[in-house]
């Protein structure tokens, strides 16, 4: 598990270093015995599920939009986390990394290198915040630009 606290497109990491590998666990004990592994690596997030049908799923870390994670009590005992990235991905919009260990530092690396990536690639996200179809002078008709 790589350092955290650098800066990976500035320290000259390639895309396709493995920065953190995790496996979704049972909640009891927090045992990997699950056919669910996650591979976060500084361009993308990997996640492959299954053992007899097989299916792999990635995500641009440039399309991570928003990352929360959440701790039940039993993950809290047992030292784990579920995050969840919301991206602008159209196969998944809500990535989830399910009781994995490390979770704070995966949380903060992938808030970190998503920002960086929009930034490299000169990409950025605006909201809608329904400022259109205003009757600005009062004729009762909306003014559109």
């Amino acid at each position: 598990m790589a350092d955290v606290n650098q800066n990976s497109f500035a320290a000259g990491l390639n895309d396709d270093t493995v920065i953190f590998k995790e496996r979704k666990r049972w909640l009891f004990l927090g045992l990997p015995w699950t056919f669910t592994k996650y591979t976060i690596k500084p361009a993308f997030i990997t996640l492959n599920q299954g053992f007899f049908n097989s299916m792999e799923d990635d995500c641009y870390m440039y399309k991570i939009q928003d990352v929360k994670m959440n701790r039940s009590l039993l993950e809290k005992i047992f030292g784990l986390s579920t995050i969840v990235c919301y991206s602008g991905d159209v196969t998944n919009p809500e990535l989830v990394l399910k009781h994995i260990r490390h979770g704070q530092e995966i949380k903060n690396y992938i808030l970190k290198t998503s920002e960086e990536a929009r930034i490299k690639r000169r990409t950025i996200h605006t909201q809608d915040i329904g400022a259109h179809n205003i009757d600005l002078d009062g004729d009762g008709m909306p003014d559109n630009f």
